[in-house]
Order: structure tokens, then C-alpha cells, then sequence
């Protein structure tokens, strides 16, 4: 009878979710994120194996997903200036959460949090406002090298909570270093391939398709890159992501794909991982003493070393593009849930501190978005005294 009552409450808030957005003026995800909590506290949502086996494949997704909105080719054909400056911005961001930590007597173990980026929310941004606005472009490409540098930093901080710092810890980092530099001639590889044999790409992918071939190239790239991860114990959203990556940088003659591929995903598989996560807080931790302020707390740092760091580009950007690049790093819901979740389990944080990290991620995620869109205007209209260069930083 749960798993009925469950289906049922999925299938309503996957379909009644938007309208809700619509009526509200929130974003869909942050709608589905609340009702999960709603649902979650109700009981109508138990955390059933198929439900959380069900919303890690819409987590994996989603970064698949946000590879696909990654041309590696336009990323790295970027101003070299600008690039230099977003590694910068990078750099800037674990600079200052180490001088908030180490200011603010936090745990050591927020130095490598606060400074976290996924993408994933960036695509459902774009996927919302369309592909005209510069610091959206900009911010998709600037968070895809923050994401990798992200998913690294949680690798190596999962393999010393998991096997302390000895054999198995420099193990970990080795294969990971292996495996970027595998991934990085790979690139280059398939570079050359195409150039000298551009048939090879229509072959695999073809321009007239009633094979539906494309989705099935790309979904066997997403499943293969998903068991290399599984085998080499390293964190499987990276390969995800990577495999999109790669599907959006060697075919781009494939103009529709990613929208079909997307329509599927934030129609079904998407929106059940946001429902599990916001189904994962419990309500009553809210009366918890000092935990909201604790969420509050994070939220906020987080935002605002994301502020400080993007200060960098400040040649580039107006003040508002520059304030909605900082806040659309801010979202880094499924790093921050999984950084949560290792370091939990791993008896480094209380049940406490751990709900004071879901409680801050959906903080960041309703607040940040409920602001860009505030300062956006609906579906990408700009405000007046906006200033719009659009197609520079195109990716």
C-alpha cells in the first residue's frame, strides 16, 4: 500500500508542480523540492528502494544534463583573459572560505564546502531564461571547470573520511589523476578523429534518424561513463557530467538532441530527485534549537564568498550580471546533500549539523532563485536599466 501511496503523491506533484510555479512566481524545482517536504512529512512519501533508487538516476541525469550545456571546444576558444580570470575565481573562492573558517572557528571540513559548484540548477536556469543572456553563458562555463574542480575536492575529501590518510587515500588521488589525464587525451583524441574524418560523426549520430540513434549513442555513453565510475570507486556524477560534455562537444551538428534529451529528463526523471531531496528533511528539526539559524549561517557564507570571488570580473560585467553570476554558483544543492551525506556518515558531523545542511540547501536554492528571478524578470526579460551584450561568452 506505501509504494501505491507513493506513486500516486509522485505522479501529483510531478504534474501539478509547474502550475503551482506559475500561480506562486517560484521556480518548478524549488516548487517540487517544497511539496517533497511537504509530502516527506505527511508520510506520503516513504524513502522506499525504488524512490531512492529512482532519484539518484534523476540526480545523474541532471548532470548529464548540465554536461550537455558544455561545448568544450567554445569553452576553451573563450578570451583568454576572461578564462585566466575565472580560474582565478576559483582560486578565490577556497582563499576565502579559509579565511571564514579559520575567522569564524568553523570545522576544517567547511574549507572544502563552502566553496562547492554544481551546474545542474545552472542548466534548469537556462533551460528557464534561454541561452541570450552573457553572465548565464559565462556562468555555465566558468562553473563546469568549478565543478570538476568541485567533484575532485569532494573524491579526495570522501577518500579520507572513508580510508583516513594513508595507502588507500593516495590510491584514490592517483586514480583520479589518471582518470582526468585519460579523459583529457580522450578529448584530444577524438578532436583529431573527427577533424581528419568528419563522415564519422553523422555516421554515428545521423542528420535523417528514425532510429532514434542519437539517444541511444548517448544513453550508452551515460551508462558506460556510470559503470568506469562505479569500478574506479570514484564519484559517479563526474562521469555523468563528463559524458555530456562529450556528447555536446564532438556533436554539435546534432542541434535537437539536447532538448530531447532535456524534455525527457526535467519531465519525469528530474523533478523525482528534487521531490527525494526535499522529502529527505524532516519538518520537525525545524524545532530544533539554533538549527535554522545554523542553515541560515551557511546559506549566507555561501553566497558570499561567491560574491567576493566574482568580484574578478568586474571589467567584464555590469554590478547586477555580476551579482547573478555570484548567485548562480550559490545552488550547489546535490554537492552540498552528498558533501552532507559522506561526512555524516562518516561520524565527522552530528544528525544536527547534517540537517542544518539540507535545511541550508534548500535555503539557497528558494532564495537564490526567488532573487534571480526577481532581478531577471519572468522567462528572461530584463529589467529597465539593464545593460545586455548579448553573445559574448557564448557556450
Amino acid at each position: 500500500m506505501g509504494e501505491i501511496v507513493l506513486i500516486f503523491t509522485i505522479s501529483f506533484i510531478i504534474f501539478l508542480s509547474p502550475f503551482i510555479a506559475k500561480g506562486v512566481g517560484l521556480p518548478t524545482s524549488v516548487v517540487e523540492i517544497l511539496l517533497g517536504t511537504l509530502g516527506g512529512a505527511l508520510g506520503l512519501l516513504p524513502h522506499e528502494p525504488l524512490f531512492e533508487l529512482v532519484a539518484e538516476f534523476g540526480f545523474l541525469y541532471l548532470m548529464f544534463l548540465a554536461g550537455l550545456e558544455v561545448d568544450l571546444k567554445k569553452v576553451l576558444s573563450i578570451e583568454k583573459q576572461i578564462l585566466q580570470r575565472g580560474f582565478l575565481y576559483i582560486l578565490l573562492l577556497y582563499l576565502t572560505s579559509l579565511l571564514l573558517v579559520h575567522y569564524l572557528d568553523l570545522p576544517q571540513l567547511y574549507v572544502a564546502i563552502f566553496p562547492l559548484i554544481s551546474v545542474g540548477l545552472i542548466a534548469a536556469l537556462k533551460k528557464e531564461y534561454g541561452r541570450h543572456l552573457r553572465w548565464l553563458n559565462l556562468s555555465i562555463a566558468i562553473g563546469s571547470l568549478g565543478e570538476v574542480v568541485s567533484i575532485a575536492v569532494l573524491t579526495i575529501m570522501s577518500a579520507g573520511l572513508q580510508f583516513g590518510y594513508g595507502k588507500a587515500f593516495v590510491k584514490t588521488i592517483l586514480i583520479l589523476s589518471l582518470f582526468l589525464l585519460i579523459i583529457l587525451l580522450l578529448f584530444r583524441l577524438l578532436q583529431l578523429l573527427f577533424w581528419w574524418y568528419p563522415e564519422l560523426k553523422t555516421l554515428l549520430m545521423p542528420k535523417i534518424d528514425n532510429e532514434e540513434q542519437d539517444i541511444r549513442l548517448s544513453m550508452a555513453l551515460f551508462f558506460t561513463f556510470i559503470a568506469i565510475m562505479l569500478y574506479l570507486h570514484l564519484e559517479v556524477a563526474f562521469g555523468t557530467f563528463i559524458a555530456g560534455i562529450l556528447i555536446a562537444t564532438f556533436f554539435e551538428h546534432k542541434r535537437s538532441l539536447p532538448h530531447k534529451l532535456s524534455a525527457f529528463g526535467f519531465g519525469f526523471l528530474v523533478p523525482i530527485f528534487f521531490i527525494y531531496t526535499g522529502s529527505s528533511f524532516k519538518l520537525q528539526a525545524l524545532f530544533i534549537e539554533g538549527l535554522i539559524a545554523q542553515a541560515i549561517l551557511i546559506a549566507a557564507l555561501m553566497i558570499l564568498v561567491r560574491i567576493a570571488a566574482s568580484l574578478v570580473f568586474f571589467k567584464y560585467f555590469t554590478p547586477k550580471e555580476q551579482l547573478l553570476f555570484a548567485l548562480s554558483h550559490a545552488m550547489p544543492l546535490t554537492l552540498l546533500v552528498a558533501s552532507a551525506t559522506i561526512a555524516y556518515h562518516a561520524n565527522v558531523i552530528g544528525e544536527r549539523e547534517y540537517m542544518a545542511f539540507i535545511l541550508g540547501s534548500i535555503i539557497q536554492v528558494i532564495g537564490v532563485m526567488t532573487l534571480i528571478r526577481r532581478l531577471v524578470g519572468p522567462s528572461g526579460t530584463q529589467p529597465r536599466g539593464w545593460t545586455d551584450r548579448s553573445g559574448d561568452f557564448d557556450t
